[in-house]
Order: structure tokens, then C-alpha cells, then sequence
């Protein structure tokens, strides 16, 4: 049974990780054994949950801890509960929970690129895609149109900060994924790896040379790695000229790209369909 704690003091250092430390504190690069997360709404916690994730407290608001908290609550053992009244609770958090909830959970350990995209047919590459809203919209998107894992450049925004888990609903704990990095460092070393494991990769990019999304020598390739580039610039050159494709999404109205996620949604659903 959780342990009941109505807030009284709001410096007590229990409450740190929902008031006071900041997201890369929380991340805790040296040490990623003690990294946290923070999970938002009934919805998002209650995946994290199904994915394994650990809880350590939660922060209620006071009128839904007998009700919609109640079975999460259940699942969870012995740990701290803090409530309080809205009110107060913006106080604390600087801004009002989404349905009353929030939970501090220990991030889960990382599995290595080649493990998620063994099986893996569809495949999403986030290059350098800094913003925490294209994030979460981006993994909402591979979950829902058949991406079977996501992998990261090291100068993406952490799926795992509060905002980019709100925006997915809490599709970051249900789609595979990782970053690249060290031995798998991008693109040289990231762009090996895939070939030697059978993908065939696809630059979304607006060059001369770009194919529809919709060409059919691209629909039939068996294993495919889409790779969507940072906010504005969009890819590196150097990413687009190693592609085995450039890609490009029909447009009209003189409109010559869309937003990151926007895109990711197109390509996801047009390459992800089953064939």
C-alpha cells in the first residue's frame, strides 16, 4: 500500500525532483544507473508502467487519490504518495498537472542498436532533432504507423524529458528505441552498422536526385532506415550524400517542407504500410 504524504513544507528535499532539479539534472548523464524521469496523466504512467519502468513517489492532487490514481497507486507497493490541493501543487511545479498526476520513475536501462533492430523492418533516425515537442510527436507517430524502432544522434532532445513523454501519450515506453553513439557514432560509423544489418537508408531531403515517397522501387525494399534531420537545416550533407535514397514528400501550394513530425507522420504511414 502507498505511503500517504500531505504536503507541509514545500523546501522538503523529497520534493526536489518535481520542483527543483532540471531535466539534465535528472537525466544524470555520468551516471544513467540513477537517471529519473518524470511521467505526466494516468495515461503515460500507466504505459511506463507496462513497459517495466520503476516507480520511486508520486506527486496528486488530493481529490484523485481515492479515484483515478487509486489502481495505479495499487500497482506501485510502499512509496511515497505526495498530495496536496491544486494550488498548492502549481505552487510546487510551476505549472498545472495534467489530470492531477505526476510520478518520478527510474529510467530504464538501454538496449544496443543491434538488439531493437534485429527483427526490425521500419526504422526511424532522429538526426540532431533538438525541440521536446518534435520528439514526442515523432515517436507518437512511429508507434502508431508501424515504425519497429526509433534511434537518436547524441544532439537530439532525451525522449524521456516531461515534455517529450507527455506529447507522445507515453508511446516513448512502447516503441523500441535508443541512441547512437560510441561505437556506433553518427553517421559514419551509425550509417556501417545499418547496412551490415540490412537496412536500406532513406534521406528525407529535398535534392535534385529525390524520389517520390511513393516510388515503388522504395516501397518494395525489405528493410528501411528513414532518416528525418534537425528543425530547419534539416539533414547534414554529408548524411544525405551517403544515403541509398532521397526522399521527398509531393507538396503543393508553393509549400517546399513541412515540420519534422508533420513529415515523420507522411513518411511513417506511406513506408510503413504492410506489403
Amino acid at each position: 500500500m502507498s505511503h500517504v504524504i500531505r504536503i507541509s513544507d514545500f523546501a522538503a528535499p523529497e520534493l526536489d525532483v518535481y520542483a527543483r532539479l532540471r531535466e539534465i539534472q535528472l537525466l544524470n548523464r555520468h551516471e544513467p544507473e540513477k537517471g529519473i524521469f518524470i511521467a505526466e496523466s494516468p495515461r503515460v504512467i500507466e504505459r511506463a508502467l507496462d513497459a517495466g519502468c520503476v516507480p520511486l513517489s508520486f506527486l496528486v492532487e488530493e481529490r484523485y487519490v481515492e479515484k483515478e490514481a487509486r489502481e495505479l497507486l495499487a500497482r506501485c507497493g510502499n512509496i511515497p504518495v505526495y498530495t496536496a490541493e491544486m494550488d498548492v501543487l502549481v505552487q510546487i511545479t510551476g505549472y498545472k498537472l495534467t489530470r492531477g498526476m505526476l510520478c518520478a520513475m527510474r529510467r530504464p536501462p538501454l538496449r544496443p542498436v543491434e538488439e531493437i533492430c534485429r527483427d526490425a523492418r521500419r526504422i526511424a533516425i532522429l538526426e540532431n532533432v533538438v525541440n521536446p515537442t518534435n520528439v514526442g510527436a515523432v515517436f507518437r507517430s512511429a508507434a502508431a504507423l508501424n515504425m519497429d524502432a526509433v534511434l537518436l544522434t547524441p544532439d537530439c532532445s532525451d525522449p524521456l524529458y516531461r515534455r517529450s513523454i507527455r506529447v507522445s501519450m507515453g508511446t516513448v515506453f512502447q516503441i523500441p528505441w535508443t541512441w547512437l553513439d560510441g561505437k556506433n557514432a553518427w553517421p559514419e560509423d551509425g550509417m556501417a552498422l545499418l547496412r551490415k544489418m540490412g537496412f536500406r537508408t532513406v534521406a528525407m531531403a529535398l535534392t535534385e536526385d529525390s524520389v517520390s515517397i511513393d516510388d515503388p522501387g522504395l516501397l518494395c525494399e525489405e528493410k528501411l532506415a528513414v532518416i528525418l534531420g534537425t528543425e530547419g537545416d534539416g539533414l547534414a550533407a554529408e548524411t544525405i550524400a551517403d544515403c541509398d535514397y532521397r526522399v521527398r514528400i509531393p507538396m503543393a501550394h508553393g509549400v517546399d517542407s513541412l515540420n519534422v513530425a508533420a513529415a515523420s507522420a507522411v513518411a511513417f504511414w506511406e513506408l510503413g504500410k504492410e506489403r
